[in-house]
């Protein structure tokens, strides 16, 4: 379950699906809960045999000051006292492909630094640790309990900053306060934070085990990928956060996580610490439907053609193939969750589930006029307001996204931008000020890749001509309306050029845009001026329709969330916003489809069973060497080394990176992603099928000193559990 990169937090995360169990409410292996909230859970019941302030103590000293955030928007964790970092390979993969050159492609041949010294550095990466996280609520609602719309709003406002004021004034040097609203309004949680900027590559294994399986066994199972990367921390000598220097030290870790080789099995407790980015489970059912039917479907098709586009440059470009990697990778695996999430919804009926429920509420408030004071009308006004605005979904999808925020069109772009400032605010730029914009322009120019503008506009245009007859985007129907098929195609094509390699293709020309008309009538450049301006007006109208949707449905949404919650009970976790969370389940498979059963474990074995010798399958030798002489050291099991495991813990994109823990807290693998089955879980949770997927420690330790051989890496770690090391070779 790779992260979203920045451009995709524009979008909803992804989802599970539940079938008789209730979907709101925490119940075993569902919530992804807050650290405050850990103590209350029925853990030691469940199989914890360490004490829940063990796992999170707002003094210090838990096991979630291990658990750190990467800037990638992934999860990592200390595993040395000196700043050795273990998170997922996709994770660390932008610093590969940064390092690399043509000549030496580090994605594809894994690093390896023989010492401290040999280690380089993660460019743009840093690390974020959680010093103390603390429920605010009641600070932040005291005094507003009569106020509503704006001035409710303002209240939270001038709550929230002078509470922060004061918790940052006390805060220790180095450290940053934040208050953040969760769901609505129902939680306020406070946040110190600390960021370390100098981070280094310790070990990455090669692609054919980092990335093993590649897209097609994406979010699949069964899985053999060793999707895991070591990295380290660094400080000025005094402790403080620093840019690189040669002169830094290793980070002083004051928790770390021990690795425990002893192996698990079918039906252990585990549990996950990590900072999940994004869940919707208390949602009404209209905005289940709009991701269902409208946002995801168009999001995979979205991610396939920027994915294909840059796919096809990179093929005839080894410079611009490796430097396109990491964003082909993160497209597919983003494309793949919203094609899988879609799907789900649909096939687990989970906006009919919703709807029940929002029955079952309508029902137990009409029960009690005190109910009716308090909800009033909110399912009705929840489905006014949102049948308004979601009366075009189709086409808003694709208006909110085009041009591409991905930065795929720049010539388009920066021509809406200026159509937007002269058009329609009315504006002209001064020489000075125009003269300012062409150098603005020339550096958005500077990088672009003409054909993959040509390819993203011809992408929308079609993306625009197969809407429905009641959501047809005017301006390209007068365009292109009175072709049909490929005629229309071809149409579309010329006018793309018209784009991507016409006059708007000079910066000079596109900043001209920005003073009086001075150029001749020319046919082809009124009609990308013309479409351009019924562009910028129907985004404007969408803005619009966005502003009065978002100035109304945090308080429905609040008023919702409180009535279920209060008509069912039980723990409410709040949903992930990329905070320190908590979850916990157990080892376990699934019955994937009619007759198909999933067991939990996968191993080298089975990897060997994929082997096409061609990527993305292709076993590195060695590797078939080690499990040909069985010589797995002390990481072993049977014939084999385990290498994947399922689990029951509730997870999503940001887990990434996440340490999965055992009973005594003991680090035995990490999460790297969820089953195809279990998709679309930002709404929901189904135990019956979302599960997590994990690799196993020993998988990586075993990677790293008999594949790797990096064993002083290992030798770092503090290592428990499992037999003396047993190798054909001792």
């Amino acid at each position: 379950m790779k992260s979203k990169n920045v451009f995709l937090s524009l979008v909803l995360t992804f989802a599970v699906m539940l079938s008789s169990v209730s979907f709101t409410f925490a119940r075993f292996d569902e919530g992804m809960f807050a650290p405050g909230q850990i103590a209350g859970l029925p853990l030691k019941k469940s199989g914890l045999k360490i004490k829940p302030e063990e796992i999170y103590n707002p003094a210090g000293g838990g096991l979630t000051d291990a658990v750190i955030r990467l800037s990638s928007g992934c999860t990592a964790e200390f595993v040395s006292p000196d700043g050795l970092i273990l998170t997922n390979h996709h994770c660390g993969f932008e610093a590969l492909v940064s390092a690399s050159t043509p000549e030496k492609d580090l994605v594809e041949t894994g690093f390896k630094a023989d010492n401290r010294a040999g280690e380089i550095s993660a460019k743009d990466y840093s690390i974020f640790i959680t010093e103390r996280v603390d429920d605010v609520t009641a600070k932040i609602k005291a005094g507003t309990e009569s106020l509503s719309g704006e001035a409710l709003s303002a209240a939270y406002k001038k709550n929230i900053d002078a509470l922060t004021a004061a918790e940052q004034a006390k805060a220790p040097a180095g450290s940053m306060i934040r208050i953040q609203m969760v769901d609505s309004g129902y939680f306020f949680y406070q946040y110190q934070t600390r960021q370390f900027k100098d981070v280094r590559v310790v070990y990455a294994p090669p692609r054919n085990i980092g990335v093993f399986g590649g897209d097609p066994d994406n979010f699949e199972w069964t899985r053999h990928t060793g999707d895991f990367t070591f990295l380290r921390a660094y400080t000025a000598p005094d402790g403080s956060s620093a840019e690189y220097s040669p002169n830094n030290v290793p980070y002083k870790a004051k928790k770390y996580l021990t690795m425990n080789i002893g192996g698990l099995k079918e039906n252990d407790f585990v549990f996950v610490l990590g900072y999940p980015g994004g869940t919707t489970r208390y949602r009404e059912s209209q905005a289940i439907e709009y991701a269902r039917d409208a946002n995801f479907p168009f999001l995979a098709k979205w991610l396939t053609a920027l994915s294909d586009s840059l796919r096809r440059i990179g093929s005839v470009n080894e410079e611009k193939r490796i430097a396109f990697q990491g964003d082909i990778a993160g497209f597919d695996n983003s494309r793949k969750a919203f094609e899988g999430g879609h799907v789900r919804l649909a096939l687990a009926k989970v906006a009919q589930q919703r709807q029940a429920d929002e029955a079952r509420l309508a029902t137990w408030i009409a029960a009690s006029p005190e109910r009716q004071t308090k909800y009033g009308n909110v399912l009705s006004e929840l489905k006014t307001l949102s049948d308004e605005t979601n009366a075009a979904s189709k086409r808003d999808v694709i208006v909110r996204r085009f041009p591409d925020p991905t930065n795929s069109m720049p010539v388009f772009g920066q021509i809406v931008n200026a159509v937007l400032y002269t058009q329609i605010q009315g504006k002209q730029m001064k020489d000075e000020e125009k003269a300012a914009k062409l150098k603005d322009i020339g550096k958005v120019y500077a990088t672009r890749e003409p054909a993959h503008e040509a390819e993203m506009l011809k992408f929308f245009l079609k993306a625009f001509d197969e809407l429905p007859a009641s959501q047809k985007f005017a301006p390209a129907e007068k365009l292109f309306g009175m072709f049909q098929g490929q005629a229309r195609r071809e149409a579309e094509a010329a006018f793309v050029e018209t784009i991507a390699n016409g006059e708007y293709a000079s910066a000079e020309s596109t900043a001209g845009l920005y003073g009086p008309r001075t150029m001749d009538f020319k046919p082809e450049r009124e009609n990308i001026l013309a479409f351009a301006k019924g562009l910028a007006e129907e985004r404007a109208a969408l803005a619009a329709r966005g502003a009065k949707f978002n100035a109304n449905i945090d308080r429905l949404r609040l008023l919702f969330m409180q009535a279920l919650t209060e008509m069912k009970g039980g723990v409410v976790y709040p949903d992930a916003n990329l905070t320190l969370r908590f979850s916990y389940g157990n080892v376990k498979g699934y019955q994937s489809r009619e007759s198909e059963y999933r067991s939990p474990f996968t191993t080298v074995k089975g990897m060997l069973e994929k082997d096409t010798g061609e990527n993305p399958f292709d076993v590195p030798q060695k590797l078939k060497d080690l499990q040909l002489a069985k010589d797995f050291g002390r990481y072993g099991q049977g014939d084999s080394v385990v290498l994947n495991f399922l689990s029951t813990t509730d997870i999503i994109g940001g887990n990434s990176g996440s340490p999965i823990l055992n009973g005594k807290g003991e680090q035995v693998g990490l999460c790297f992603d969820g089953n195809y089955e279990g998709l679309g879980n930002d709404f929901y949770y189904d135990p019956e099928v979302n599960r997590t997927i994990s690799v196993d420690i020993r998988y990586v330790l075993f990677v790293v000193e008999k594949f790797g051989g990096a064993k002083w890496v290992v030798d770092e770690m503090k290592l428990v559990g499992g037999a003396k090391a047993k190798s054909a070779n001792n």
